[in-house]
């Protein structure tokens, strides 16, 4: 099955936690909150995540240039999955937006045309690649449980990743080579919510006492990897100084 669809806006906080941490807020995170319901596991929810990300020649996405700042585009798989899903992740003030296609796996061939094919499910996710002049830069792994609650106020969900591991990346395609760890002593966290955050995460974040912190996956390890002499180099690193960002 294809479709696409849009989400409402939603609000996210992303935190960085340590490695010691994560245990006690995964067990906390089992306790209050339902899993997600793609999971697997014992406690149904956990999964593996890979996810190409795009961008332009100068990295614009990288350094937020313009409204490339504001949009990433990536191609997204669960594990060894016959599907992908085509995302647009555009942040705005205080929320994010998310637009996603579902379609089978062997659309990658449809985003590797130079030219716009018309009439298929991603169509709309080809074209921008097209005028935004995006490509493929790196495939980041990780590992994610994912918990939900769902109450008269909307939904919310907590993602924990861990494991998280890129590689350079120059075709349209999900490769086994050679990947690099990144983030090793610290986990991420995502809370998303509707409008106002729910009693549940303030509980979490005083008994944690967490402090929110930016993150971006992509950023983090694109730095990373540009600092990684035994793995090949996005073209560009070193003349765009990634290493210092």
């Amino acid at each position: 099955m294809v479709h696409t669809s849009g989400t409402s806006p939603l609000s996210e906080i992303t935190f960085l936690v340590s490695a010691a941490v994560a245990p006690g807020i995964r067990d906390w995170a089992r306790t209050y909150l339902a899993p997600d319901p793609h999971g697997t596991g014992r406690h149904a929810d956990e999964y593996d995540t890979s996810t190409l990300y795009f961008d332009t020649p100068q990295l614009d996405v990288f350094y937020r240039r313009g409204s490339s700042g504001r949009a990433k585009y990536r191609v997204r798989r669960y594990g060894n999955a016959g599907e992908i899903f085509l995302e647009r992740k555009l942040r705005k003030p205080g929320f994010l937006v998310k637009r996603r296609t579902v379609g089978p796996i062997e659309a990658l061939d449809l985003l590797r045309e130079t030219d716009l094919v018309h009439g298929w499910h991603g169509e709309w996710f080809h074209r921008r690649l097209l005028l935004r002049n995006l490509r493929p830069v790196c495939q980041i792994s990780y590992h994610r449980v994912a918990r939900t609650l769902e109450s008269a106020k909307g939904s919310v969900r907590l993602t924990l990743d861990t494991a998280l591991h890129i590689r350079a990346a120059h075709e349209v395609e999900f490769s086994h080579a050679s990947t690099m760890p990144f983030l090793e002593s610290q986990v991420i966290l995502e809370l998303k919510y509707g409008d106002r955050l729910p009693a549940v995460y303030r509980r979490l974040i005083e008994e944690f006492a967490l402090s929110a912190h930016a993150v971006s996956k992509y950023r983090l390890g694109m730095a990373g990897l540009s600092r990684a002499p035994t793995l090949e180099y996005v073209p560009g690193f070193a003349a765009l100084g990634i290493a210092h960002a």
